[in-house]
């Protein structure tokens, strides 16, 4: 079983169920963006939030032994064509210079860690339409000389 295979079990399941990310993080004890990740299989759950999950959704105990597995963190390096996706790519395009400028002029040389990293994704009302709003916090990490 691979974690392709998982995330095939846990999208039926979802469609079957009428299950949110939210109810699958809240099964796990972790936080939504994070356990999404792992089940979307570019995160892995420690073993016991993926005994739950697997519990939980009613799939294989082999499902819970992949959902913790390490993973590989490989993607497609194509410019994605899934509207929702290419923005955030497309975001990352224009404001990707400015981040870098703007966390090494606060912090100096150093990046954001995406390791010791939160986010979150919130849908917020608005008059002019309603807005989605993505917080992400991630561990300064200077560099060093040597």
């Amino acid at each position: 079983m691979t974690k392709a295979d998982v995330t095939d079990m846990i999208y039926e399941k979802k469609r079957a169920g009428g299950i949110t990310w939210a109810q699958i993080a809240e099964m796990a004890g972790l936080q939504e963006v994070f356990v999404t990740s792992a089940c979307l299989g570019m995160n892995s759950l420690p073993r016991e939030s993926a005994d739950k999950v697997a519990t939980g959704l009613g799939l294989p105990q082999e499902a819970a032994v992949v959902l913790a597995e390490y993973p590989k963190k490989m993607f497609e390096m194509a410019v994605p064509t899934d509207p929702c996706i290419y923005r955030l790519y497309e975001i990352v395009g224009v404001y990707g210079e400015t981040l870098k400028e703007l966390i090494q002029e606060k912090g100096g040389d150093g990046i954001m860690s995406a390791i010791d990293f939160d986010m979150t994704v919130e849908k917020i009302p608005n008059e002019k339409g309603d807005r989605i709003e993505v917080k992400m916090s991630g561990k300064f990490l200077p560099y060093k000389s040597w």
